[in-house]
C-alpha cells in the first residue's frame, strides 16, 4: 500500500451542490465519515451473488471473515471470527477455532454451525461466488460432507482435490463468498417456491444478517447507502456512528465536495483533479494497488493472431507501456508487465517491453503482413480504457495495423470475450484479492482445454484462444508443491513460460485505487484484497482539525 499526502488547489469553479440537506448538516460530527463513490456496479448485497470491490468495501463491514489480511502486508493472515487455525492431513484438512463472544446484529452467537452453512450457501446458490470454491472441488453436492462444524466452536473444511492450503486460507480472508450470515435471520426471510427455497437470496440483495462492526441502515441503489455502528461488537464498538456512502460519479462535484469538507473520503476523481486536490494541506491522497492488471487481449484463435509473430508484434512492440501508465494512467495504475504483482515470493522484475515499432514491422513483414491488417479493438465505453484503447489504437497504426475501437458496456465487451468472438480487447482483471500467485495466473494464463465446447470461460486463458501444455503443468506442478523455495522457482519458470509463448494477454499496469481523505480521518488503512474495514476509523473534532 502506498499512502501519499500533498496540498491543494481549490475548485475553479462551483458545479453541483450536496443533494441531502440532513446529510450535509450533519457532515460536521466527529463520529459520521462521508463518502464519495460511484455505486454504478453496487448491485446486491448478497456474499452468495454478489461480485465487485464496491459490494465487498460494504459486505466487511456489515460481515466478519474467519480470517483476515493484513492490509500492510497481505501475505499475513490475521485472526478474524477464528481465533485459532491449523493446516493438517498433509493439507487437506483446515480446522477453525472460533471465538467465543461474537454475536449477530440480532444478538445470537456466532457459531461454527453458521460459518458451515454460510459456504454451503455459496456453493448451492452456484452463482458467481461459488466459482473460486468449485475450483477447489466443492459442489452443492459435497459441501455438507466436507464444510462442517463438529461442535459450536470449532469448524472443519476437507479439500476435495489436492491444493495449496495458503490459496484457500487466503479466499477465506478475502472473498465476498466468505462472508459469515446468521443462518436463522436468514432462513427466517427465505422464500419457498416450487424448485425450492431461494435460501433468502432475494432478501438479502437489499439486507444484511451479519456480525460485522456495522449494520444496514438503509440503502437506496445508486443514491444512498447508510451503516450504523453496531453495538456490542466483540472488537468494542466502532469509534463512527455512521457511515455516509453517497453516490457520486462527477469528478468535480466529487472535487468541490472535499474541499468543502461536506466529503471525507471520495474515489473515482480524475487525475487533474486529484493533483489539485494533492497541494491543499487539509486533504490526503491514498494510493492502494489491487491485485488485478489492465490489459491487453488477443484473440489467438482468429487470424492472423494465430500467428506468434503477429502476436509478439502486437503485445510485446505496439503498446506504450510508459506512456499509458504515465501519461494515462496516474493515480490509477502503475507499469506492470508481468502477471504475477508485485510484493509476493514469486515476484520477478519486469520484462522491459517498450515500444518499437521497427521490430513490430520486421515481425509482420516476416509473417507475410508488411502492410498491415485491419481489426477491431473492444472497449468498454468508461475511462480509463478507452484511453488505453486510443493510445493502443495510434502505436498499432505506427506498424500499419488499422484497427476500429467498438466501445461498448461491460457485457458486451466481456461477453465478446466469453464467447471467443473478438479480435483485440483491453480490459482489467486478473486474481483480484487473494495475494497468492496460482489467483493471477489461474485467472490469465491457465487454459487446461481450449476445445470451444470446454466453455471454461471463467478462465481469461481460455478466452483468447491460447493453450501451452508446458505452462499449464508449471502452474499445477507449482499449487500442489509444499516446498516454499521450490514452489516459488515453479511460479517464476511459469512467468518465464508465458513470456517465451507469448499468449493472448499482454498486462500494462497494474490497478491502483487512489483516495482522497480530508486530515481529520484518522485509522483509514485502504485495503488492497477491497475489505477496508471501518472499525477503527475516527474523526477529530472540529476544533481540533482546525488546531
Amino acid at each position: 500500500m502506498q499512502r501519499r499526502q500533498f496540498t491543494a488547489l481549490a475548485p475553479a469553479a462551483a458545479v453541483a451542490a450536496w443533494a441531502a440537506a440532513p446529510v450535509q448538516a450533519a457532515d460536521a460530527a466527529a463520529d459520521q465519515l462521508l463518502v464519495g463513490m460511484s455505486m454504478n456496479n453496487l448491485l446486491s448485497l448478497d456474499p452468495g451473488s454478489a461480485t465487485g470491490l464496491d459490494a465487498l468495501a460494504v459486505a466487511c463491514n456489515l460481515y466478519d471473515h474467519l480470517l483476515e489480511t493484513d492490509a500492510a502486508d497481505t501475505t499475513r493472515l490475521l485472526p478474524g471470527l477464528a481465533e485459532a487455525w491449523q493446516v493438517a492431513e498433509g493439507g487437506r484438512l483446515l480446522q477453525f477455532r472460533l471465538r467465543s463472544g461474537p454475536a449477530f446484529a440480532g444478538g445470537r452467537p456466532v457459531t461454527a454451525d453458521d460459518a458451515a452453512w454460510s459456504l454451503q450457501r455459496v456453493l448451492r446458490l452456484n452463482l458467481a461466488p461459488a466459482t473460486v470454491w468449485k475450483s477447489y472441488g466443492f459442489s452443492a453436492t459435497n459441501a455438507d460432507a466436507l464444510v462442517r462444524a463438529t461442535d459450536p466452536h470449532t469448524l472443519q473444511i476437507t479439500l476435495p482435490q489436492p491444493t495449496d492450503p495458503a490459496l484457500v486460507l487466503a479466499t477465506l480472508a478475502t472473498s465476498m463468498s466468505a462472508c459469515v450470515l446468521d443462518r436463522a435471520a436468514v432462513m427466517a426471510q427465505a422464500r419457498t417456491e416450487a424448485r425450492g427455497s431461494d435460501l433468502g437470496a432475494t432478501w438479502l440483495t437489499t439486507h444484511a444478517a451479519g456480525s460485522g462492526a456495522f449494520v444496514l441502515e438503509a440503502w437506496r441503489p445508486k443514491e444512498l447507502l447508510t451503516l450504523q455502528r453496531a453495538p456490542g461488537h466483540w472488537r468494542g464498538p466502532a469509534r463512527l456512528r455512521r457511515v455516509v456512502l453517497r453516490h457520486m460519479t462527477e469528478s468535480q462535484t466529487l472535487r468541490l465536495m472535499l474541499s468543502r469538507g461536506d466529503l471525507d473520503v471520495a474515489g473515482g476523481l480524475s487525475a487533474p483533479d486529484v493533483r489539485a486536490l494533492a497541494r491543499r494541506p487539509d486533504l490526503a491522497v491514498e494510493r492502494v494497488r489491487r491485485g488485478n492488471l489492465y490489459y491487453l487481449a488477443v484473440n489467438a484463435r482468429r487470424a492472423p493472431f494465430t500467428d506468434e509473430r503477429v502476436r509478439r508484434a502486437v503485445l510485446r512492440h505496439l503498446i506504450d507501456f510508459q506512456g499509458v501508465a504515465d501519461g494515462v494512467l496516474p493515480f490509477y495504475g502503475e507499469l506492470q508487465q508481468r502477471p504475477v504483482p508485485p510484493g509476493l515470493p514469486a515476484s520477478l522484475p519486469q520484462p522491459g517491453y517498450r515500444l518499437d515499432v521497427a521490430e513490430a514491422r520486421r515481425l509482420l513483414a516476416e509473417a507475410g503482413l508488411a502492410g498491415g491488417f485491419d481489426t477491431t479493438i473492444r472497449v468498454i465505453a468508461e475511462a480509463p480504457f478507452t484511453a488505453i484503447a486510443t493510445s493502443v489504437q495510434a502505436t498499432l497504426a505506427q506498424a500499419g495495423i488499422r484497427a476500429s475501437i467498438l466501445p461498448g458496456t461491460g457485457n458486451q465487451v466481456y461477453g465478446a470475450m466469453r464467447e471467443r468472438s473478438f479480435d483485440l480487447v483491453v480490459g482489467r482483471g486478473g486474481g483480484g484479492s487473494e495475494p497468492h500467485p496460482h489467483s493471477s495466473l489461474r485467472a490469465l494464463l491457465y487454459n487446461p482445454d481450449n476445445r470451444d465446447s470446454a466453455k471454461l470461460s471463467n478462465f481469461q486463458g481460455w478466452r483468447t484462444g491460447h493453450a501451452d501444455a508446458v505452462l499449464n503443468g508449471l502452474i499445477e506442478q507449482a499449487l500442489l508443491e509444499r516446498d516454499p523455495a521450490r514452489q516459488r522457482a515453479l511460479y517464476q519458470q511459469a512467468q518465464e513460460r508465458a513470456d517465451a509463448v507469448v499468449g493472448g494477454l499482454q498486462p500494462i499496469a497494474q490497478v491502483l485505487d487512489t483516495q482522497v481523505l480530508r486530515r481529520v480521518v484518522q485509522g483509514y488503512a485502504g485495503h488492497p484484497a477491497g475489505t477496508t474495514r471501518l472499525h477503527g476509523v475516527s474523526k477529530l473534532p472540529a476544533a481540533e482539525a482546525r488546531a
